[in-house]
């Protein structure tokens, strides 16, 4: 009778041994995910402290702050490569030790052996994403904010996306330096507008100190107008503001993939869909919000040949040192291809997810092109012993 017992001694023949295997991989990779990241964070600490400590007030509660939001950078930059160094290392003990050559007389297949680390790597991948959306883009957005305003002390909590907005309505230029929301009201910071005729001449300018959007209708305030024909300057307290763009649309203008959620990152894609404005460097980085973590699952194949090459076709060494080559080839790939995304060059899902596919291949095939791989090896033929 085939049951679940069954169907999963095919994949998982000993919970000892996975057990074994599992905790043997994530007691490295942690223990080297805090080691790096605490050197690198005491390298950044010393080239940036002295621009934290130049802030009036600043004092240690400041370093403790930077800390804390730039650690999890850190973690969230390192997590695949610690997969990486943590596999290796791994694969190595238990090639060194004979204990893969005694998996393999036992009657595991590569895959069986690969599997405990795999579903390690699995665990690695969902906590990373978790953390990812929970944590690193808070960090990164309060991070940059507190850059922005000179690591100053006693900074306002930033009120939602900021950053610089272009965009044309009908015949006018707008230009917005910043976007906000306090409570339930978008604010748009020193807007610009360039009025131009139909053969887009300029007719007048119009600076406002600042816009707000309530009750369906734009408010500007502080009202500077300059009339291109006329050279007439107006000033007046508020005006209307009749512009059909609406506060959804400066807010996705302004969104940065790593300061914002999976989901809202959806959402703000649905908002330029919507105005019929291009998202594919908002798509490469969505995608890349999924395939960033998943890499780790690359980790245990890439790193094979640390434990399925024979003694004589290499030194243990040379073999950990071609892993991290395939692993640093990866990230490399991967880096350029997610930049190619985002400057548009190459199709979002080819840019997220062509180097995880190419080294998944290229891993299998490692596998498979060793010396000890899975297929058994033929039998040499016996020559005739003379008198038969």
């Amino acid at each position: 009778m085939f049951t679940s017992r069954t169907l999963r001694r095919m994949f998982v023949p000993s919970r000892t041994l996975a057990r074994y295997m599992v905790r043997m991989h994530l007691g490295r990779f942690f223990g080297i995910l805090i080691g790096l990241t605490a050197v690198l964070q005491m390298l950044d600490l010393l080239a940036q402290s002295d621009e934290i400590m130049a802030a009036e007030g600043a004092n240690w509660v400041s370093i403790v702050s930077y800390i804390s939001m730039r650690a999890p950078q850190l973690i969230s930059q390192f997590v695949p490569f610690t997969a990486l160094l943590a596999t290796l290392l791994t694969l190595a003990t238990l090639n060194q030790n004979s204990e893969v050559v005694v998996m393999k007389a036992s009657g595991l297949s590569a895959h069986r052996i690969l599997l405990p680390l795999g579903m390690a790597s699995f665990l690695i991948g969902a906590g990373h994403f978790i953390f990812n959306e929970t944590i690193v883009v808070n960090a990164n957005a309060d991070l940059e904010y507190w850059q922005d305003h000179g690591y100053a002390v006693d900074l306002p909590p930033s009120t939602g996306p900021t950053g610089r907005v272009w965009l044309r309505e009908g015949g006018t230029v707008v230009l917005v330096e910043a976007v906000s929301q306090i409570r339930n009201r978008v604010v748009l910071d020193k807007v610009s507008l360039y009025e131009r005729d139909d053969k887009g001449k300029l007719q007048a300018m119009v600076h406002a100190d600042f816009a707000w959007y309530q009750d369906g209708q734009w408010t500007l305030h502080e009202v500077r107008r300059f009339d291109a024909a006329t050279h007439e300057m107006t000033i007046a307290a508020s005006q209307r503001w009749n512009i059909e763009t609406r506060p959804e649309r400066f807010q996705a203008l302004t969104v940065k993939p790593d300061h914002v959620s999976f989901p809202k990152l959806w959402d703000s894609m649905k908002e330029l869909k919507k105005d019929g404005l291009p998202t594919e460097r908002l798509m490469a980085s969505f995608l890349q919000k999924i395939a960033g973590p998943a890499s780790s699952l690359l980790m245990p194949l890439l790193a094979a040949v640390a434990a399925f090459g024979v003694h004589r076709a290499g030194n243990l060494v040379i073999r950990i040192v071609f892993g991290m080559a395939l692993g640093f080839s990866f990230f490399v790939a991967d880096n350029f291809m997610l930049a190619m995304g985002e400057f548009g060059v190459a199709p979002p899902f080819l840019a997220a997810w062509a180097p995880f596919f190419l080294f998944l291949v290229l891993g299998y095939a490692v596998i498979f092109n060793s010396e000890e791989g899975t297929l058994p090896a033929k039998k040499p033929k016996q020559k005739p012993v003379a008198g038969e």
